[in-house]
């Protein structure tokens, strides 16, 4: 005797869809309010949408710079041998680590900084803005060993706007996105 065990008020089949169609309107509602950050930065739709989706599909690329040498590890390996056991010592070469830039990550928030300075002619602020934000991201972030560089999610959002705010209230958000972008690429991963 088969028994079907579910306790939602739909079947599966309509639970699923209703589960994807409320995912893809999420989905939507974070592409909008992306866009409109990035039109709130002086750039048209159109190029709203180009540096979403660069941003989106670079950040699975990466632009290799160097090979940094590998350490070699030694780790003893133990033999028996007529009844005596011996500490074999083995020693591996480890490839080393590639040193790479991604595109989505650091190339494209690199170019669109870089384009904002220029527009808004703000060399002082925006240099204000990454020296401090470095700073702040520097002290907070953390090496995590196999996975990189941690920092918290909110402390340095709020750092950022806050001092954008402080530094220009006309172009806090030109200045948000130079010292956020590249305060974190400077204070977390160049340090």
């Amino acid at each position: 005797m088969g028994y079907q065990v579910h306790y939602l008020p739909l079947t599966p089949a309509l639970f699923s869809v209703l589960v994807v169609l409320f995912i893809g309107l999420i989905i939507l509602i974070q592409l909008r309010i992306l866009r409109y950050a990035y039109m709130k930065l002086g750039v048209g739709p159109g190029a709203a949408l180009l540096l979403l989706f660069g941003s989106l599909v670079g950040s699975y690329f990466n632009i290799p710079i160097t090979l940094l040498p590998g350490q070699t590890v030694r780790s003893g390996q133990i033999v028996d041998f007529f009844g005596m056991q011996y500490v074999v010592p083995l020693v591996q070469q480890s490839p080393g680590t590639v040193l790479a830039v991604n595109v989505g990550g650091a190339v494209i928030p690199t170019l669109m900084s870089a384009y904002l300075m220029f527009r808004y002619q703000l060399w002082g602020k925006a240099t204000i803005a990454v020296i401090a934000i470095a700073v702040i991201i520097h002290a907070m972030a953390t090496p995590v060993h196999g996975l990189g560089i941690a920092v918290p999610v909110f402390g340095p959002v709020i750092a950022t706007a806050i001092l954008a705010f402080i530094l220009s209230r006309e172009y806090a958000a030109p200045l948000a996105y130079i010292g956020g972008s590249m305060g974190t690429l400077i204070g977390a991963d160049l340090s």
